[in-house]
């Protein structure tokens, strides 16, 4: 990799000796290890509007490497980032030395921009060039400077995780269970301290029986857990945070029974069938296979009309608990949200939002659809780390409040109910 042409260069790609081409394959690479979506297409493209831009300035190359290589918003802070680490800043790369050295914070650097370790991490694969031994030798150095990484995992981000903490995360989350209240049904089983007389039970083992005291028969309530069904948004602003929330999912559907998961983008897909399998690898790579709207944008009051007419008879039956995973970032600016929350609600027994953007201390809710969403939930939670999972699955353990109870927590404004 060599460093930043010549300011005043203003030759072809092809004049420098395939030097420069190299370098854009290989920083393509450090991007896709990074976890961005960069295949060899973009990179030729990204070869090709250098050679229209030129070197002459370091804006218009930054620029042509972006315009090639980015495609949401949400990557630009890592192709930032990459693209100075891999260009040579100086200053970004002490901050990637010193990242392997005890962690002090002083004052000047609070607001100094967090170093991505999945960029890090990148940048770090293939350039090792030291032996077995003195690998080793740093790993034993690094575990006696650093916290429990278990502890460190519940409380870390999704989308701050490297790939290594990100595989141990999904590890974790396959173990995670729901322990969802028992509900009553309507159906009625034998027991001899239940609080109803079974009459019909009574009068049989009279007849059978013949005798002059009749034992009276008793009878309680059958319980069992109720349906889970999952809504889950799969836009570009939710992109990380979905994907680790279905391999939550894919485990909950394998530890339970009636577990229905539902994805929508700009449509709505029905993937259970997909979970059900038991190799998560092969039950994700099935839903990739399914759904057509990943990371694209977002129509949550459509999705969820669809729903209400397709799907809720089917699924909602029995006091269902409905998980809303989304951060209510709208395209359609609420448009028909309002009224299909307003449905959705009324037909299960608790519905409970799950929204990674409550994790920010002065979140407040003002897109239209927030704004829309919010009257008709039961429970308001963000969802942004493994704590934030534990503390559902305890949420859901416990009886929730009574739906005018809920309601009413509402009514001193969205801002003071958040």
């Amino acid at each position: 990799m060599t460093g930043w042409p010549n300011s005043g260069a203003d030759r072809p790609i092809s004049a420098t000796g395939g030097r420069l081409a190299a370098n854009i394959m290989h920083f393509g690479r450090v991007l896709r290890a990074a976890g961005l979506p960069v295949g060899p297409g973009r990179v030729i493209e990204a070869i090709r509007a250098v050679e229209t831009v030129g070197l002459a300035r370091r804006d218009d190359f930054y620029w042509a490497l972006h315009a090639a290589l980015i495609n949401r918003r949400d990557q630009r802070d890592l192709f930032d980032q990459a693209f100075h680490l891999f260009w040579r800043n100086p200053r970004i790369m002490e901050r990637m030395m010193a990242m392997m050295l005890p962690e002090f914070r002083g004052a000047t650097e609070e607001n100094a921009p967090e170093l991505n370790r999945r960029v890090a991490e990148a940048m770090q694969q293939g350039a090792d060039s030291k032996t077995p031994h003195e690998r080793q030798d740093e790993m034993v150095v690094d575990t006696t400077m650093t916290w429990s990484n278990r502890e460190v995992l519940q409380t870390m981000d999704f989308d701050k995780m490297s790939n290594a903490e990100l595989a141990e995360a999904k590890r974790a989350l396959r173990r995670l269970r729901l322990p969802i209240q028992l509900v009553p049904t309507r159906r009625f089983r034998p027991d001899p301290h239940g609080p109803r007389a079974d009459m019909r039970a009574t009068l049989r083992a009279a007849l059978r029986g013949g005798a002059d005291i009749i034992d009276l028969k008793r009878r309680r309530r059958r319980t069992r857990p109720p349906p889970l069904v999952a809504l889950c948004d799969i836009s570009g602003s939710m992109g990380r945070y979905s994907r680790m929330l279905l391999h939550f999912l894919h485990a909950v559907t394998n530890d339970r029974d009636r577990v229905f998961t539902f994805l929508f983008g700009t449509r709505l897909t029905h993937i259970t069938r997909h979970l059900r399998r038991r190799d998560v690898d092969e039950a994700l790579d099935r839903v990739a296979d399914v759904v057509e709207d990943w990371s694209g944008g977002t129509r949550i009051g459509h999705c969820i009309d669809e729903f209400n007419r397709r799907w809720s008879r089917r699924v909602l039956a029995q006091g269902a608990i409905v998980l809303l995973i989304s951060d209510g970032l709208d395209r359609d600016a609420g448009d028909g949200l309002a009224q299909a929350m307003e449905r959705l609600h009324k037909s299960c027994r608790r519905l409970i939002w799950l929204n990674p953007l409550l994790r920010f201390e002065g979140f407040e809710p003002k897109s239209l659809g927030i704004k829309a969403i919010l009257p008709h939930v039961d429970d308001f939670r963000t969802v942004h780390n493994l704590e934030s999972l534990s503390q559902l699955a305890a949420a859901l353990e416990r009886p929730g409040a009574r739906r005018e109870e809920a309601a009413s927590s509402w009514t001193g404004g969205i801002k003071e109910a958040v």
